[in-house]
């Protein structure tokens, strides 16, 4: 069983790893606009990423109205990605 779901918008395409799974959401979903400050990203991790690396937890409870446990599921995914993705290889592959 693959360990990596997409989840964006209903998308259940799953991953064996994590790589792949960033690179099908920079790639094949359309990119968002920060409710905190107006800055386009990638949706998924790259979106998770912007906000709690450019804005406090605050901001982030306050622009997207999201609850301390919303707040913490995201934390996690953030947590989870970073500490097994090659992000250099993410990198590569994205500018290509």
């Amino acid at each position: 069983m693959s360990r990596w779901e997409c989840a964006i918008a209903g998308d259940d395409s799953r991953f064996d790893r994590v790589e792949d799974l960033i690179v099908h959401q920079s790639t094949e979903h359309d990119r968002v606009s920060c409710k905190v400050c107006g800055t386009v990203v990638p949706d998924g991790y790259f979106a998770i990423k912007h906000a709690f690396d450019e804005h406090s937890r605050a901001e982030y409870v306050r622009a997207y109205d999201a609850s301390a446990a919303e707040v913490r599921r995201r934390e996690n995914v953030k947590e989870s990605v970073e500490s097994t993705a090659d992000m250099n290889e993410i990198i590569e592959r994205l500018e290509g």
